[in-house]
């Protein structure tokens, strides 16, 4: 499934911070201490992961002038997106297991392997 799209380690912890609620709306202010990006690299990953139809986005229903702040553009993983996710976290699991064992811990009940 995620073959086919290259996961960078970016893309990876956003996607592992909108899974913590899949459901909710995030700004992109909520999404960058989560995930450690800077908004440089943030919001053109965000982009991406838009046109690959693993987010929506909407603008934040405020008035700019009573609230004398920009609106918020508010991200949602879709369903698609929701699927990628747990595709991804358990290539994570796998890969961290394969890790483990490479460095003689069997991170299965009862341990060691060395």
């Amino acid at each position: 499934m995620t073959a086919k799209r290259r996961i960078t380690e970016q893309t990876e912890r956003i996607l592992q911070a909108l899974m913590t609620n899949p459901t909710a709306e995030w700004s992109g202010a909520e999404i960058a201490p989560m995930t450690g990006i800077k908004s440089g690299t943030l919001y053109p990953a965000l982009l991406r992961m838009e046109r690959f139809g693993w987010l929506t986005w909407r603008w934040e229903e405020i008035d700019p002038s009573e609230e004398k702040r920009p609106r918020k553009r508010l991200y949602v993983l879709t369903g698609k997106g929701e699927e990628i996710s747990r595709a991804v976290e358990h290539e994570a699991r796998v890969r961290q297991r394969e890790r483990a064992r490479r460095k003689g811990f069997d991170p299965s009940p009862g341990g060691l392997t060395a």
